[in-house]
């Protein structure tokens, strides 16, 4: 099923700095789409909020947004605890960085839960696209 710009789409941005927090959800409201935004600061409180979700039969996002270098956990870090909790869900789940790195664009490739890479800033075409692609 596609969902509609009036389904609600649950996304979890995961991301160190508060200005790109406060970008994603300026796009997000430009977008036209329902969507509930929950930010957290570090790999570590989004595996715990994830865990909590679970715990709590609640649904899990369905789309997440991922730094690479954040403190604590950073993003290739939470994408391997994520996939070590060998939970059955289908997600997106895409690193949104500032890096220009090929060996960064190429190491996202190698995940099976991650669907890509994106280059910061993220824009309201691109999001568009990622939420409208989500079933």
């Amino acid at each position: 099923m596609q969902r509609t710009p009036s389904s609600k789409i649950n996304l979890l941005v995961i991301d160190d700095d508060d200005i790109n927090i406060f970008i994603i959800s300026k796009i997000v409201e430009k977008t036209g789409y329902d969507v509930e935004i929950v930010a957290k600061h570090n790999g570590q409180l989004a595996i715990d909020y994830i865990k909590e979700l679970t715990a709590n039969n609640e649904a899990l996002p369905h789309l997440v947004l991922i730094d690479i270098n954040m403190p604590i956990l950073n993003g290739w870090e939470f994408i391997e605890a994520f996939e070590a909790l060998k939970l059955d869900i289908d997600n997106d789940m895409y690193m949104l960085s500032s890096s220009v790195y090929e060996n960064d664009i190429e190491k996202a490739k190698s995940y099976k839960s991650v669907k890509g890479f994106i280059s910061k800033p993220l824009s309201i075409d691109r999001l568009k696209e990622l939420l409208a692609a989500i079933n």
